[in-house]
């Protein structure tokens, strides 16, 4: 049986779960937290019910000196807190905020991943899939939580 030509084929959501995602993943360490942080917070996703805590030690200038994250989430909660601990260090709480921002925006399809952080590029697959975009900026929303004090 051969496919009929005037019918497309349908269209394949792309693997949301790619060797980058999983690896990423797997990097953040488990339980971290930073001895005596100057912020903590943790924000749960009420759609998939992943919860990200997060430590923040802020150096002299104000921007973040280290992260800690602790996660009880998917996969891509745990990639986006990895990434966020390591691209995180050095910027300040408004940086973070827009690089979550972007990052929202491009897991929107409003602009692509080139123009927000070319190493977030590797959610790039879950554009096409809504209900884990809440997952993946969860890291973010807790760090902004800490900075503003709402643990």
């Amino acid at each position: 049986m051969t496919a009929d030509p005037a019918v497309p084929p349908m269209s394949k959501k792309p693997e949301l779960y790619t060797k980058d995602i999983l690896r990423l993943a797997a990097s953040l360490p488990h339980d971290d937290r930073i001895a005596v942080p100057d912020a903590t917070a943790s924000r749960r996703s009420p759609l998939c019910g992943s919860e990200i805590a997060a430590d923040v030690k802020y150096g002299p200038d104000g921007g973040i000196e280290a992260l800690a994250f602790r996660a009880r989430a998917c996969a891509m909660g745990q990639a986006s807190a990895a990434a966020l601990r390591m691209l995180g260090i050095g910027r300040d709480p408004g940086e973070i905020a827009a690089m979550r921002n972007a990052l929202a925006t491009a897991l929107s399809g409003e602009q692509g991943f080139e123009r927000c952080w070319p190493e977030l590029a590797v959610f790039e697959p879950a554009r096409a899939h809504p209900a884990r975009h809440a997952a993946i900026l969860l890291p973010y929303d807790a760090v902004l939580a800490a900075a503003e004090g709402k643990g």
